[in-house]
C-alpha cells in the first residue's frame, strides 16, 4: 500500500488486515540496492533478514493498537550518526566502533516504526561538500556518474534518489544537508541548528552541526522533521526554541530575496544562472514579490567557514576522537585540518566578533523579506575536475551554504531544473532560526508549481 509518511500517521485496522506491505516495501529495498552496489553509497547494510524479522515484529506490535506512523519505511543513516548494533566509521576504518545506543534523532524514527537499512557514505568525518572524499569510494550523482553527488553527506542522498530507501538522515554544517539534494534532484532540509538534538552524532563543529533530511516531497521531510524535533536537555547544543511559525505557506502574497543578476556566482558555468532565474520566476508566479538583497553579508560569512577559524573547532572535535596525524585519514582530510594551526585564539576572537556584525546585517535584510532564494550550489563538478583540485573546487561549492548555520539560518533545499548536460540543479529557501514551519510552506508551492509527482513512500498504513 502507498502513501506519504505525511499521510501515514496510522490506520491500525488497514494494517491488521493485511501485513504484507511493508515486508514487501523491504524486500524491494534489499533488491535495489544489491543490485546498484556499484554506487558506492552504503558502508554498511543490515542484514535483510535481521531487517525483516525487526518488520514482523513491528507489524505485531501494530494489530496491538500501538501508534506506529512509519511502520515499516526504510531508511539509511549517513555514517557519522550512531545506530544502536551498527558500526559507525565517519568513512575512517580506523575509527569504526559499535555503540550501545543509537542516536536521539534514530531512536525516535526506530520508536515510530521506521526501518534503519544501514549506515550512508559520507566525506570523511563530514570534511567537504563533494562525496569524492571516502575510503568507501566516491559517490556519482543519480543524475550523471561522472558528476559528484555532492557532501558530505553523498550516501543519504544517493540512497534515497536511487529509490533505495525512502528518506534518509544526513549532517550540515557548511551545506551537507543541502547540496547533495540538489545535485540528485530531492528535498534537503537543513533545520535550525539545535531543533533536532545531535546526541550520538560525531561531532566535525559542534556549535553548528545539525541532523538533516533527505527525502523526495517536502511534505515527507515535514514529517519526519516532526518526529524527529524537540529540546533535549542531555544535549549541549539542543536549544528551546524563541518562537515558532506555523504559517502553512498559504498566504496569497510574500516577499523572496534574491540575488542580482550581476551577482550570481555560478564559475564559469552561466547556464547554471539561468536556471536559477528560472526558478525567481516561478516564485514570482506563485504570489512572490522579488527584492534584490546585498550578498555580501551571506558571501562574507561563508568566507568565514573556508578561510577562518572555524576550521581550528573542526580539528578539536576530530583530535579529540583520534590522532589526526595518525596515517589513518585521508591526505586532503588531513590537509584541511592541518590549517587549523594557522589561527590564533586572537584570530578566532576575531572572527566571532566579525560574525556577530554580519548576524546584524543578515537580520536587517530578513526583517524585509518572507525567506532568502539562492542556488543551492554554483555549478556541478565532475568527478575527475574534484580529484584534480579538491580544496579549491570544494570551496567553490560552497559558495551559496557555508554561511547558512554561521547566521542561525534553517534552510530547505528543493528541486528546480535540469542543465543541458543532465544534471539537476536546485535552489535553496533560507529564513531566520525557528521559521522552520513557515519556510516548509513556502517551500512545499513551489514544488507544487513544478508539477512533481508525489513520491508515494511505502508503508503499513
Amino acid at each position: 500500500m502507498s502513501q506519504s509518511v505525511a499521510r501515514s500517521r496510522t490506520n491500525h485496522e488497514t494494517i491488521a488486515r493485511n501485513s504484507s506491505p511493508p515486508l514487501e516495501a523491504i524486500e524491494a529495498a534489499y533488491d535495489r540496492i544489491e543490485a546498484e552496489r556499484d554506487r558506492n553509497c552504503w558502508i554498511y547494510l543490515r542484514p535483510r533478514e535481521e531487517a525483516l524479522e525487526a518488520c514482523r515484529k513491528l507489524v505485531a506490535r501494530a494489530r496491538t493498537g500501538e501508534n506506529l506512523p512509519l511502520l515499516g519505511i526504510p531508511f539509511g543513516v549517513k555514517d557519522n550518526i550512531d545506530v544502536e548494533g551498527m558500526p559507525t566509521t565517519a568513512a575512517c576504518p580506523a575509527f569504526s566502533y559499535t555503540p550501545w545506543h543509537s542516536a536521539h534523532c534514530v531512536e525516535r524514527l526506530t520508536a515510530a516504526g521506521a526501518i534503519c537499512l544501514g549506515k550512508t557514505n559520507l566525506d570523511q568525518f563530514a570534511t567537504g561538500l563533494s562525496g569524492a572524499r571516502s575510503p568507501y569510494g566516491p559517490c556519482a550523482s543519480v543524475a550523471d556518474a561522472r558528476y559528484i553527488a555532492g557532501g558530505s553527506s553523498s550516501g543519504s542522498a544517493v540512497a534515497v534518489a536511487a529509490g533505495h530507501v525512502a528518506f534518509a538522515l544526513g549532517t550540515d554544517t557548511g551545506g551537507s544537508g543541502r547540496i547533495p539534494a540538489g545535485f540528485n534532484n530531492i528535498v534537503g532540509i537543513k533545520p535550525t541548528v539545535g531543533l533536532v538534538s545531535s546526541r550520538g552524532l560525531v561531532p566535525n563543529c559542534p556549535t553548528i552541526d545539525c541532523v538533516s533530511v533527505f527525502c523526495n516531497t517536502v511534505s515527507d521531510g515535514e514529517a519526519i522533521i516532526e518526529i524527529i524535533e524537540g529540546f533535549d536537555f542531555e544535549d549541549p547544543y539542543s536549544r528551546l526554541p524563541r518562537t515558532f511559525s506555523f504559517a502553512t505557506g498559504t498566504v496569497p502574497s510574500f516577499r523572496f530575496g534574491r540575488i542580482a543578476s550581476a551577482d550570481i556566482e555560478c564559475f564559469g558555468m552561466p547556464e547554471c544562472g539561468e536556471l536559477y532565474e528560472r526558478a525567481c520566476e516561478r516564485f514570482a508566479q506563485i504570489g512572490g514579490t522579488a527584492i534584490e538583497v546585498d550578498f555580501a553579508a551571506f558571501r562574507q560569512a561563508g568566507e568565514l567557514m573556508f578561510s577562518g577559524p572555524w576550521v581550528a573547532e573542526r580539528n578539536s572535535a576530530i583530535a579529540s576522537l583520534m590522532d589526526i596525524n595518525s596515517g589513518s585519514l585521508l591526505d586532503v582530510t588531513r590537509t584541511v585540518l592541518g590549517s587549523a594551526a594557522g589561527y590564533s585564539a586572537i584570530d578566532t576572537f576575531g572572527a566571532i566578533h566579525r560574525l556577530h556584525r554580519l548576524r546584524r546585517d543578515a537580520e536587517a535584510i530578513f526583517a524585509g523579506i518572507d525567506a532568502l532564494v539562492v542556488p543551492t550550489a554554483p555549478r556541478p563538478f565532475t568527478l575527475e575536475e574534484m580529484d584534480r583540485d579538491p580544496i579549491t573546487l570544494n570551496n567553490r561549492l560552497g559558495y551559496y551554504s557555508y554561511f547558512a548555520n554561521l547566521l542561525d539560518l534553517c534552510g530547505v533545499a528543493v528541486p528546480n531544473a535540469t542543465l543541458p548536460n543532465g544534471m539537476p540543479m536546485g535552489v535553496t529557501l533560507l529564513a531566520p532560526a525557528w521559521h522552520d514551519r513557515a519556510l516548509i510552506g513556502l517551500a512545499r508551492r513551489f514544488e507544487a508549481s513544478a508539477g512533481r509527482a508525489a513520491f508515494e513512500l511505502k508503508s503499513g498504513g
